[in-house]
């Protein structure tokens, strides 16, 4: 699988690749939020982990993007989030738009690879 990880927080991507490629997965990342953007409308990835808080353009505003332009819904992505909003709240008000899931920071290893096991046997 192709992932791709956007994300401002170094640490956070550095365990991400880490785990991803421990997987067997292929790694690609993006640390602002345009940027990543930018990757997810000229590339197509099998997964995309989008942090929610990031200087200069938010996961909120990306997902909006890729919502208005259907791109949302060909590709997977999942938002981090270390916000202290009601994961349950957040997911449901994305899950029109396509979002696959919500996970909190700090991410869960397990959680992480459960997601990716799950998208790689089409059951996400």
């Amino acid at each position: 699988m192709k992932i791709l990880v956007v994300d401002d927080n170094y640490d956070i991507v550095k365990m991400l690749r880490m785990t991803v490629e421990s997987m067997g997965h292929e790694f690609h990342a993006e640390y602002a939020g345009r940027k990543g953007l930018q990757r997810i409308r000229n590339e197509l990835f099998d997964l995309v982990f989008l942090d929610l808080s990031m200087p200069d353009y938010t996961g909120l505003e990306v997902i909006d993007v890729l919502a208005q332009e259907n791109i949302l819904r060909r590709q997977p992505v999942v938002l981090f989030t270390a916000s202290h909003m009601d994961v349950n709240t957040l997911e449901k008000s994305m899950a029109d738009k396509g979002l696959h899931s919500v996970l909190p920071k700090p991410a869960d290893i397990d959680q992480i690879m459960n997601i990716i096991q799950s998208v790689d046997s089409g059951s996400g």
